[in-house]
């Protein structure tokens, strides 16, 4: 078991449930232009879940999240390298893509994902295009990498499920191999720079944040633009990268409107302008977790995915106990999202439950 202390602990889960709850406040709003969105909710835009029977309901984004994390920890099982992590989220991409579009429960030859078998997944929630049309073609044989981009999108579905790959790698693991780890997996469905660069980026800052060395949020993210335009030095489109994360950064020390600053790095539809948006309201609000989502989410762009990646970044920052419990009472799957997280901390492969979630299983033909 990996040694770890409750504080870690505590970050693990403030991380994946923080971009949970973001990406539920967003994805009401998720096409709604600003307008719209104060007409609804008043001067302050959305700032507590709209319900539906009683559940504050996750987008794709955390859906495929936790689709990541699964991959992840099959991996771990199987004592796959960090190169080849993308392969093992892959097959669990590959399951979240048919319960977009079958019934539970799925006829399986081999199951790699146990959170496959969770009823509550099979709920289309508005996936994105991209994804869809690049794990259609994965299940046809063709799979997209860096190397050989499968397309020429930089949509913000790339960034937006990375998160666990920040969580899972220890310090036996470089951060470099890690950031290139998160770049593949967007690169399974984004093949333009832009499309993995902010993957690679998001999963640098959550490492940094959630290892427990005292560090700022200042300097993990600072020290993200640096590694990412080092490592991917030779990388089209990379300083363009690095130049929109340091606007953002420079927009955060400002008294600029917020929804002017928001909207001087983008709507978050692309993959760069989710993070920048992300790191700049984690950086405005960096003591302050449900002022920071709320910044994120009222803007008429990707609200569910800029909302999912500030949670992300501020839940990997101040732990889960830094998150109102009124953000959590409600939120959908909230058990198996904190599931996902103790796993991803404690890496407990020598318990037999453990090993009954994250091997591959196979079944003989009926």
């Amino acid at each position: 078991m990996k040694e770890y202390s409750e504080a870690i602990l505590d970050k693990y889960r403030g991380c994946l449930l923080g971009g949970a709850v973001g990406d539920a406040l967003g994805y009401a709003v998720e096409f709604l232009s600003e307008n719209a969105i104060r007409a609804r909710y008043g001067a302050r835009g959305i700032t507590e879940y709209e319900l539906t029977r009683g559940v504050a309901e996750i987008s794709d984004d955390t859906q495929m999240t936790l689709f990541t994390a699964n991959g992840l920890l099959l991996a771990l099982t199987e004592n796959a390298p960090a190169s080849a992590c993308a392969d093992y989220i892959a097959r669990c991409y590959a399951e979240w893509y048919r319960t977009q579009g079958e019934r539970y429960p799925l006829a399986l030859e081999n199951q790699h994902s146990w959170i496959v078998n969770i009823p509550a997944l099979f709920s289309p929630r508005a996936p994105g295009g991209t994804c869809l049309s690049a794990l259609s073609a994965y299940l046809r044989g063709e799979k997209g990498s860096i190397e050989s981009p499968i397309n020429q999108s930089k949509g913000c579905g790339g960034v937006m499920r990375v998160a666990p790959v920040g969580l899972y790698f220890g310090e036996e693991v470089s951060i470099e191999d890690a950031d290139r780890a998160a770049a593949s997996a967007a690169a399974l469905t984004h093949g333009h720079p832009l499309g993995y660069l902010p993957a690679a980026g998001l999963a640098h800052i959550v490492r940094l944040l959630s290892c427990g060395k005292e560090i700022t949020l200042s300097h993990a993210v600072n020290d993200m633009i640096d590694t990412v335009s080092r490592l991917f030095a030779d990388t089209p489109y990379v300083e363009d990268f690095a130049s929109l994360m340091q606007r953002a950064v420079a927009l955060a020390a400002t008294d600029v409107a917020e929804l002017d600053a928001i909207h001087a790095l983008g709507e978050g539809w692309v993959g760069e302008e989710a993070l920048a948006i992300a790191v700049y309201c984690a950086l405005k609000h960096q003591s302050d977790f449900a002022a920071a989502i709320v910044s994120a989410v009222n803007h008429k762009g990707d609200s569910d995915s800029t909302g999912a990646i500030t949670g992300n970044i501020l839940g990997a920052y101040l732990g889960l106990s830094a998150i109102p419990a009124r953000y959590l009472e409600c939120l959908e799957l909230k058990d198996v999202i904190l599931t996902l997280a103790d796993d991803l901390c404690l890496k407990n492969t020598a318990d037999p439950l453990w090993r009954s979630k994250y091997v591959l299983k196979t079944y003989a033909p009926a």
